[in-house]
C-alpha cells in the first residue's frame, strides 16, 4: 500500500529531525564513506539545499527545470557547527513540507522524471532524507534504523525509478544488463508474510521490469529489510555478514554497478 501524501510529508520532517538530533555533539568533519568527498557537515548542507530547491519548485508550480547548483558545490562547508546546521536542516524540511501540504499531491509541477505532480517530491524527499540520514548515521559510527513501511516504500520507489526507460537514453551502458535468464530476487527476512517484502527484478526483456513477488531467480538475496535498502542504495556491501546470496552473485554485482541513484 503506497504511503499517503500526508504520511510522506510527516516522514520528511521525522527524518530531518532524527538527523538533526544525531548531529548534536558530533564531529561534522567526519568523512562520509558512502558519499566520497563529503564530510557530515557537507552532506547536511547538500540535503538542506535540496529541500530548499524542491520547496521552490513546488511553491512556484515551476513548469520547467529549476537550477540546483546551490546544493552541489559544497566546498564552502567543510567545518560546520551542529548547533547551526541542525536547526537549519529542519527549517528547510519544514518549508518543503509546508509547500507540499499547500499544493496537495495532484498539483501540476515540473519533475525530472515522468509524472509532473507534487506527489513526486513528497515521496522522493522522504527517501532522500532517510538515506542521507543513513549516510550520516553510519559515518558517525551509529546504527541506522527505519520504520518498516517507510523502508518498503523506499525500495518500491527505487525499483520504479531505477527501471525507467529514460535511463537507457542517459546511460546507454545500462542496456548491457539485459539478457536471457537474468532475474534477481530480493527477500526481506525480518518482516511478516503480509508485508510481501519480496521483489523480482526481470532483465530478460527489452526493458528493466520489476514486481513484488516470490519467484525463483538467477540470484536471490536474503537479508533484513533495512539491509536490503542500504544494499540497493550502495550504502552497505551485499557481500557482508547477515546477507545470504544464492545463485549467480556476479549478476547481482553487475546490476548494482549499473543501476543506481541517490
Amino acid at each position: 500500500m503506497p504511503l499517503s501524501h500526508e504520511h510522506l510529508c510527516t516522514e520528511i520532517l521525522t527524518q530531518a529531525r532524527l538527523l538533526s538530533s544525531r548531529l548534536e555533539g558530533a564531529d561534522l568533519t567526519t568523512p562520509v564513506p558512502s558519499c566520497p568527498g563529503w564530510n557530515v557537515g557537507q552532506l547536511v548542507r547538500h540535503l538542506g539545499g535540496a529541500h530548499r530547491w524542491a520547496e521552490a519548485v513546488v511553491r512556484t508550480r515551476a513548469g520547467e527545470a529549476v537550477p540546483d547548483g546551490d546544493f552541489r558545490d559544497l566546498s564552502a562547508y567543510t567545518r560546520e557547527d551542529p548547533a547551526v546546521v541542525g536547526p537549519w536542516l529542519v527549517e528547510g524540511a519544514e518549508h518543503l513540507v509546508g509547500a507540499l501540504r499547500d499544493a496537495g499531491p495532484d498539483a501540476r509541477v515540473w519533475t525530472p522524471v515522468p509524472g509532473g505532480n507534487a506527489a513526486f517530491y513528497a515521496r522522493r524527499f522522504t527517501h532522500e532524507t532517510a538515506v542521507h540520514r543513513a549516510d550520516a548515521t553510519l559515518a558517525l559510527g551509529a546504527e541506522f534504523g527505519i520504520a518498516e513501511e517507510v523502508a518498503l516504500d523506499a525500495l518500491d520507489e527505487w525499483m520504479e525509478l531505477g527501471s525507467l526507460p529514460m535511463h537507457f537514453e542517459v546511460h546507454p551502458w545500462m542496456r548491457e544488463l539485459l539478457g536471457p535468464g537474468r532475474t534477481i530476487h530480493l527477500h526481506a527476512t525480518d518482516t511478516a508474510p503480509e508485508a510481501a517484502a519480496e521483489w523480482l527484478v526481470d532483465l530478460t526483456g527489452d526493458a528493466i521490469t520489476w514486481r513484488r513477488a516470490h519467484e525463483k531467480a538467477a540470484v536471490a538475496v536474503r537479508a533484513p529489510l533495512t539491509d536490503l535498502l542500504l544494499i540497493v542504495y550502495k550504502r552497505r556491501p551485499a557481500h557482508t555478514e547477515g546477507v545470504e546470496i544464492l545463485g549467480d552473485a556476479s549478476l547481482l554485482d553487475f546490476w548494482l554497478e549499473r543501476v543506481g541513484f541517490g
